[in-house]
């Protein structure tokens, strides 16, 4: 499988990354088929040097196949170069089990009597 993803370059806390095109198996700064493009964090975000892609050559890999990584995929929307980016679902949170659930029911419960038992001889001065 074919991957398109950011490979880590430049100095410490200094990072500056390379958009390439590498078999998802090869390590993450390790060999990768074609550099398609840059990205620069260090820039700011309305810079027009922060993300650089060589255009022709991104829809020549997505074309063939390349899947983009999460980061990528939201650069390629960006520059209208790729599908507009869905992000992935969190899943949700596993509930409680069911004698916790009703063990939290009761507490509420219990808690808006003792709110209304509060509240009944106030009103009633």
């Amino acid at each position: 499988m074919i991957s398109m993803r950011l490979a880590r370059h430049g100095a410490k806390k200094r990072p500056y990354y390379y958009i390439v095109v590498a078999d998802a198996r090869a390590p993450r700064d390790g060999k990768y088929l074609e550099k398609v493009g840059t990205y620069n964090p260090m820039l700011p975000r309305e810079h027009e040097s922060r993300v650089k892609f060589v255009e022709e050559r991104v829809k020549y890999w997505i074309g063939v196949g390349a899947q983009p990584t999460d980061r990528v995929a939201r650069m390629l929307a960006a520059a209208k170069l790729g599908p507009t980016y869905e992000e992935r679902k969190t899943p949700k949170k596993s509930a409680p089990r069911a004698k916790a659930q009703e063990r939290m029911k009761q507490e509420a419960a219990a808690a808006a009597k003792a709110a209304e038992a509060a509240a009944a001889p106030a009103s009633a001065e």
